[in-house]
């Protein structure tokens, strides 16, 4: 199946028009009461996701356990959409063939997100090396132990400084995911109609929550999406308190010159600072006030540094879980196809503009 083109910024999730239309049926698209109760237990639970990630204040925005529960969160919303379609039992196998190839483009799209996080996560991790080669020699109080830390201390902040180029390929994708947001009409599919309203949200939560990443770890306020969800939306309330504060707290931040608008990242390069001019200058190991000052500062160090490389790894494990995620409902649709295509095989004379649609 040939991905090598992407789908235009401004068309619709299903630029080939819609898959659970056929030519046969001529029913409405009224959803039942059952049908309407699914969507409506699905979009409450993703409202009620939304209001969890609402921070009890500003300092929690762009922490990394604030991240890696907008990644957690993500994720399940992306496994319950799964569920939904297998709740719904479409008819997977009257997809078009042309819309199939432009859902695997989108998801590969998502995929190479995946990587592109991982990839920025790993780099920083090995910012952890010079960091505790430098604790090692904060310790004694040589003025030889000192020029050494002193220049481990900047070899981390010019690496962690460093720009990682991957990350610019994140804004041409994410255009291509809020290109892809447009509602489009589904006809006689009462089905189709819901998965397309539930399949809206998903694509919201995830566009803010990448476009969240994307800028906290290329340092650009410019990353960040302000998506326009129409209020008849159960959701819509909860996403946009969550996208006001989260994205004018990041711009405050950005605007303000800060090291990393990270949480833990910045923490750490604050004791560094208060770090830096003592142990350039020297401890008088003679003055005794001075030195536990030293060590105190330097154990406040070691604190932070650990926090930062525990709130990396757990961070890291959170990305991996939506690649997971959305790997499985990659293959889960694979095998639906899979499925679907052998029992048309063995159907004689089956025509599949004549499937029926619920």
């Amino acid at each position: 199946m040939s991905r090598s083109q992407d789908p235009h910024p401004n068309r619709s999730f299903f630029p080939f028009g819609n898959p659970f239309r056929t030519k046969s049926h001529k029913g409405g698209s009224h959803m039942s009461p059952q049908l309407l109760a699914v969507l409506h237990g699905f979009e409450a639970t993703l409202a009620e996701r939304l209001r969890k990630l609402m921070p009890e204040s500003k300092d929690e925005i762009l922490s990394l356990s604030w991240m890696t529960s907008a990644m957690k969160s993500l994720c399940e919303t992306h496994n319950d959409i799964r569920t939904l379609i297998t709740d719904l039992e479409l008819p997977v196998s009257v997809w078009d063939d042309k819309w199939v190839d432009v859902y695997f483009d989108i998801s590969t799209k998502l995929l190479d997100i995946c990587n592109i996080f991982s990839s920025e996560l790993s780099r920083l991790n090995q910012g952890n090396l010079p960091l505790k080669c430098a604790l090692h020699n904060l310790g004694p109080a040589s003025s030889k132990s000192f020029v050494r830390a002193c220049s481990l201390l900047d070899d981390w902040r010019r690496h962690i400084n460093a720009k990682n180029p991957r990350i610019e390929k994140c804004s041409t994708i994410l255009d291509g995911l809020v290109g892809s947001l447009d509602l489009p009409k589904v006809k006689n599919s009462a089905k189709g109609k819901a998965l397309m309203q539930a399949m809206y949200g998903v694509k919201v939560e995830t566009a803010f929550v990448c476009s969240v990443f994307s800028a906290a770890f290329s340092g650009s306020s410019k990353k960040l999406l302000d998506l326009d969800v129409p209020d008849m939306h159960s959701w819509a309330p909860a996403f946009k308190s969550l996208q006001n504060l989260v994205n004018e707290e990041i711009r405050v931040r950005l605007s303000g010159g800060k090291f990393s608008v990270l949480i833990e990242l910045e923490a750490v390069d604050a004791v560094v600072k208060e770090l830096y001019p003592t142990i350039q200058g020297g401890v008088n190991t003679e003055d005794k006030v001075e030195q536990e000052s030293h060590l105190k500062t330097v154990e406040e160090l070691g604190a932070a540094a650990e926090k930062l490389s525990q709130g990396m790894d757990l961070l890291a494990k959170g990305v991996d879980g939506f690649f997971q995620a959305v790997l499985t409902s990659r293959d889960t649709l694979l095998s639906s196809l899979r499925f679907g295509k052998t029992v048309n095989d063995h159907v004689v004379g089956r025509n599949i503009d004549q499937q029926v649609v619920y």
